[in-house]
């Protein structure tokens, strides 16, 4: 498929085609897709019987991968529609955007009581672990205290989350030691999330403990693959090398 066709790809009246056009240009980054992806951001007609937007979706996650700032408006207005993983695929693009303004909705959504749509629960209202992960790539240190009650959430996802994004804006190891407690605590399917939450830290002592859970290794590799992303996104000096390796190593081992 090329670039031409995937973008009009989502105008098909094949709204599953328009579902995999959106997952595609996001997945090639296409930056001249963004006007196109915008419009399908704002698409009624494809809706499942809970009220949840797939187009949306996808829509919302392919602008964070292309990474355009004219997405943000739209994005954010996506926080406030009553879609629980739509609001989720916008917080985390909002998060890669580095759309700093739109944390004061984020925290906004943290303190929120109520469910806004059957697509949330009780324990779990809004999407947390993407908000709290947005939290902490736009270095909302204002969030901080907003934040914190999540620490002792009853959901190890949510906690886990919680401690990635703690340790992100205060660079305090104790969170990456909880993090790893919750992480051995856990049953495989989880691990696998919480391995790229500790990736999200960048914080490169930690990758033997992350080869050594129980998660299978092609988890762990993308685990150790965020984790190397995010230490070289932080380098300001000159790379150290012998850590680079030992990482590598591991990497090796894993394949």
């Amino acid at each position: 498929m090329t670039v031409e066709e995937a973008i009009a790809q989502l105008q098909s009246p094949d709204v599953s085609q328009r579902y995999y056009a959106a997952w595609w240009l996001g997945r090639f980054r296409v930056k001249a897709a963004v006007p196109a992806l915008l419009l399908a951001l704002q698409d009624e007609s494809d809706r499942t019987a809970l009220g949840g937007y797939p187009l949306r979706r996808n829509a919302a996650r392919a602008l964070g991968q292309i990474g355009d700032p004219q997405a943000i408006p739209g994005l954010r207005a996506c926080l406030q529609v009553a879609d629980f993983q739509l609001r989720g695929a916008a917080a985390t693009a909002l998060g890669l955007l580095g759309a700093v303004q739109v944390i004061p909705d984020l925290v906004a959504l943290l303190t929120a009581t109520g469910i806004p749509s059957a697509l949330g629960t009780e324990e779990l209202p809004q999407p947390y672990p993407a908000i709290l992960l947005a939290l902490g790539r736009l270095n909302a240190q204002s969030a901080i205290p907003a934040i914190q009650p999540f620490l002792a959430h009853s959901l190890p996802r949510v906690q886990g989350a919680a401690l990635c994004t703690m340790y992100v804006l205060t660079q305090d190891t104790q969170y990456i030691d909880q993090l790893l407690q919750v992480i051995n605590g856990a049953d495989t399917r989880l691990q696998r999330v919480l391995l790229g939450d500790l990736g999200e830290t960048g914080y490169l002592p930690v990758a033997a403990a992350m080869a050594q859970t129980q998660a299978e290794p092609s988890f762990k590799l993308m685990g150790l693959h965020r984790l190397l992303s995010q230490w070289l996104s932080t380098q300001s000096q000159p790379l150290d090398w012998q850590a680079l390796g030992s990482v590598f190593a591991l990497m090796d081992g894993l394949l």
